[in-house]
């Protein structure tokens, strides 16, 4: 483990209750899955710096479109060669690092055992083509593990729009386009919207350590206002899917 991971490992707890729900559910995947294989290996679609996969009993392939090619270099999403080097420094369970776009994937059919996809989905025009490639990568028995703004609730309209969202899928919607590439498929809602929730999205940062603790009390109190939310549509920020192959 290296320094990075380690620091990362003793703040998951009190960071993002969307963080860390994907982390439970991404470690049970992992577990479920060890029952029947020897190793795991994750493709992590979009996970230039991903924490969602840091200390993971897996082997992570990273990958993510080239920033220099189009991606909004405001917005700081997608590779270069840069970030790639440092990934590499920080990151122990790392097998791998590809620039490629997953709508026009090249890699090999039924090359890795589970695909994670957080927060990304929404950013792609060719929804179609990117499940349908990620589909095709996953092992029989595998899953895939996506997050979403939540459509039902919150609406991308207006002059508070996110202009590099190209839409918010409906659990239905979202429902519906996992189920023409995957033999199961299981959506929920969570992460209770409001004041707690906007407050633990505030980074942190050491030189600040009253921010801290506001932070990380408002994460634990996010964290229980977040359970038992799974089919309420209203006030909840995210989509979590879960697609079996």
């Amino acid at each position: 483990m290296t320094n990075y991971e380690l620091l990362r490992w003793l703040t998951f707890p009190v960071m993002t209750v969307h963080l860390q729900t994907v982390r439970r559910d991404v470690r049970h995947l992992v577990k479920s899955l060890k029952k029947t294989r020897r190793s795991v290996s994750i493709l992590d679609v979009g996970g230039r710096k991903s924490p969602y996969t840091i200390g993971l009993s897996a082997s992570i392939t990273l990958l993510d479109v080239p920033q220099e090619q189009g991606t909004k270099q405001d917005l700081n999403l997608g590779f270069t060669e840069s970030i790639l080097k440092t990934i590499q420094k920080k990151r122990s369970n790392i097998s791998d690092l590809i620039i490629q776009d997953m709508t026009t994937s090249t890699l090999t059919d039924a090359s890795y055992d589970a695909v994670t996809c957080i927060e990304v989905i929404e950013h792609v025009p060719n929804d179609e083509d990117f499940v349908a490639n990620i589909s095709k990568v996953i092992k029989p028995g595998g899953w895939a593990y996506f997050t979403t703004p939540n459509g039902d609730f919150i609406k991308n309209e207006g002059p508070d729009r996110n202009m590099d969202h190209v839409r918010h899928y409906t659990k239905s919607e979202l429902q519906s386009l996992l189920d023409r590439y995957f033999k199961k498929v299981e959506v929920r809602y969570a992460v209770k919207t409001g004041t707690y929730r906007v407050m633990g999205l505030k980074g942190i940062k050491a030189s600040n350590p009253l921010g801290i603790i506001k932070t990380a009390s408002a994460n634990i109190i996010n964290g229980f206002q977040s359970k038992g939310l799974e089919n309420t549509s209203m006030e909840t920020a995210h989509l979590i899917a879960v697609a079996y192959k």
